[in-house]
């Protein structure tokens, strides 16, 4: 069999493809849980920049103003791309694109607030007034967020 030029670049590329994805491997599978501080990333400069102050979060069974009306629940499932970033940084950001998705559509509903709001990755719930998981891969983090929309008294 006689190799041409074209050949041979296409077989050296084919075998640095293949070295490449072998050395990856194990870092595609990294699928960690990370704890996202709730109120670490509430109070971030990121969050006060990107969130209104139109609709208060209230998570887990946290205790909220008396509820005057409610507009039913949602689930947001936000991913964002976590290749050579840390999980704290893509956790971070992640955790409040969920809450600008959560603020959108309270506001769209007229709610005042979003009570309840627990995570609801791969429709596992997990209920904290503390954290939220925070599912880290190589490439990819995600949080999924469940929540409550209502409007509540006194604000």
């Amino acid at each position: 069999m006689l190799l041409t030029s074209g050949k041979i670049r296409l077989f050296a590329g084919a075998a640095v493809l293949g070295l490449g994805a072998l050395c990856i491997s194990p870092a595609v599978a990294r699928d960690e849980v990370y704890p996202v501080s709730i109120s670490e990333a509430m109070a971030s400069s990121d969050a006060h920049e990107k969130l209104d102050g139109s609709v208060r979060f209230y998570f887990g069974d946290a205790r909220h103003p008396a509820v005057l009306q409610r507009f039913g629940d949602y689930v947001t499932n936000q991913k964002t791309n976590s290749f050579l970033k840390s999980n704290e940084r893509a956790c971070s950001w992640v955790f409040l694109s969920a809450l600008i998705e959560l603020q959108k559509r309270a506001n769209k509903l007229g709610a005042n607030a979003v009570v309840n709001i627990r995570s609801y990755y791969k429709k596992e719930t997990v209920s904290s007034t503390t954290e939220i998981p925070c599912h880290a891969g190589a490439a990819i983090a995600g949080i999924a967020l469940k929540g409550d929309f209502v409007k509540v008294a006194g604000q």
